[in-house]
């Protein structure tokens, strides 16, 4: 019997070597939590870039067409 305490105190971890086991595991879950969130990030950045490209465009498309409008009003 007390051979065995000495392996029992051998797993028993000081204060801060726990703090810092629960840190590391929570570190571990936190990590793919983190790149999900920064994929949807990305995805969301390039949804408004896409966004904003088809609206410029539309924008260029509306502004030709009232250019050529005021031209044919002109010509007329």
């Amino acid at each position: 019997m007390a051979d065995n305490a000495p392996q029992a105190n051998r797993f028993a971890l000081d204060p801060q070597r726990r703090i810092a086991a629960v840190a590391a595991v929570g570190m571990n879950v936190l990590k793919p939590v983190m790149h999900f969130q920064i994929a949807m990030l990305r995805m969301w950045a390039d949804s408004i870039e896409r966004f904003a490209g088809s609206y410029d465009k539309g924008v260029e498309e509306a502004a030709a067409t009232v250019q050529e409008n005021a031209e044919k009003d002109r010509a007329a």
